[in-house]
């Protein structure tokens, strides 16, 4: 069979799988694309007829055969015997192929060897493989990206800032099975305004999503506002979620609030079957010692664990923490509205700066939340019983006195 040499390919395969922490069998892979397209395009030149050209998948039949012990390669056909050829690069003859093989039939398939010789296809081949084998590398690099953290896609990893481009932040990621790094993009809406993003600086960060197909920069988007990070650190930190003894309900977080006036601010609505355990306690751990890790790795975010409830009621009241409520209404239960009353020392507090503190309640409970003050809301209730009283005596013709 004839073979066009590649001198040191078994080295050459070698250091491109070292340079670009790919596998060999990625690299071969490669490598035998990029010389079929050689051949296509050497094929292509021999064509002097203008009008003659070949359709797009018309070689899809050709492949490469790498020959590794004699640095080389070949090019296989794979042809269906027929009566009478039309095509010589789809078809061979019965009659040609029986002078060979007996046990063949018409409508079998048979692989030929259709390498052209050293001297016409090795330069074209060579420069040609060249340009494609770089993209062909590019792009199995880019489908083991893509199949090695899709299955960790929404875990936290941990991070180093590498540059900036525009107003991205290009961080390098490994995953947890100790694969070389990877770029991953850290977008505008995705970072934190606490972060200090200096070069080579460290942090954790959620890996929100893997970018399929083909496109320029980063495969994978990384985040550090997105809730499940501080899911993860609670959980990373209290060993009672990790065990499931404790269970995180619901999350709301506003890591990059409308107003920069306003902080980061997170609450999280915590529970558990266990009579003897305090879901809340457990979060915030002895002198704080667990949520003030959490608050570190952020930066400093304002955190609210509370206590998740089935009672709506209760739920919204502990949402509105720190803040003591007197009374929740439960004013349309099918449109989810409530009415929460608060003394009006409590008012300013339940509402929040800016009203993030009534905003993330209503986040985190599904429930729409309107805060007034208890006492004019009493006032004004005992106003409207008054004033229909007296609108029921004018109707009934009783003088008012």
């Amino acid at each position: 069979m004839t073979l066009v040499t590649l001198p040191g390919l078994k080295l050459l395969i070698d250091e491109i799988s070292q340079r670009h922490n790919l596998p060999k069998s990625a690299v071969q892979e490669a490598l035998r694309e990029a010389l079929l397209k050689g051949y296509e395009r050497y094929r292509r030149s021999q064509v002097v007829d203008s009008h003659h050209d070949f359709p797009e998948h018309y070689f899809a039949n050709f492949e490469v055969e790498l020959d590794i012990d004699e640095e080389g390669f070949r090019v296989l056909a794979t042809k269906m015997i027929v009566e009478n050829v039309d095509n010589t690069d789809k078809e061979i003859s019965l009659q040609q192929v029986q002078e060979v093989e007996q046990e063949v039939q018409l409508g079998d398939e048979v692989v030929l060897d259709v390498t052209p010789e050293q001297k016409d296809f090795g330069r074209m081949a060579a420069i040609q493989t060249k340009q494609v084998l770089l993209q062909k590398l590019r792009d199995q690099q880019r489908i083991m990206i893509q199949e090695e953290f899709k299955d960790i896609e929404g875990t936290v990893l941990p991070a180093k800032v590498q540059r900036f481009e525009r107003q991205s932040v290009i961080m390098t990621v490994q995953s947890a099975y100790g694969q070389p790094e990877v770029e991953s993009e850290l977008p505008r809406g995705e970072q934190i305004p606490s972060d200090n993003y200096r070069a080579n600086a460290a942090f954790k960060v959620y890996l929100k999503k893997v970018r399929e197909g083909s496109h320029r920069g980063p495969q994978l988007i990384v985040s550090r506002a997105d809730a499940g990070l501080v899911v993860y650190l609670f959980a990373n930190e209290v060993p009672e979620i990790e065990e499931g003894v404790v269970r995180i309900v619901a999350i709301s977080r506003e890591a990059n609030p409308p107003s920069r006036h306003v902080g980061a601010r997170t609450k999280i609505a915590v529970d558990t079957l266990e009579r003897d355990v305090d879901p809340v306690g457990a979060c915030i751990g002895a002198r704080g010692s667990r949520i003030q890790a959490v608050v570190n790795e952020l930066r400093g975010e304002k955190i609210d664990v509370i206590r998740w409830s089935p009672d709506p009621s209760t739920y919204i009241a502990n949402a509105l923490s720190p803040a003591k409520i007197d009374e929740v209404k439960l004013i349309n239960a099918e449109e989810r509205q409530s009415l929460v009353l608060v003394p009006e020392n409590q008012l300013s507090l339940a509402i929040g700066k800016e009203g993030q503190n009534v905003r993330l309640a209503a986040r985190l409970t599904g429930w729409k939340i309107d805060i007034k003050n208890t006492a004019k809301y009493t006032e004004q209730q005992d106003n409207q019983s008054i004033e229909a009283e007296q609108q029921e005596d004018i109707e009934n013709n009783i003088p008012i006195t």
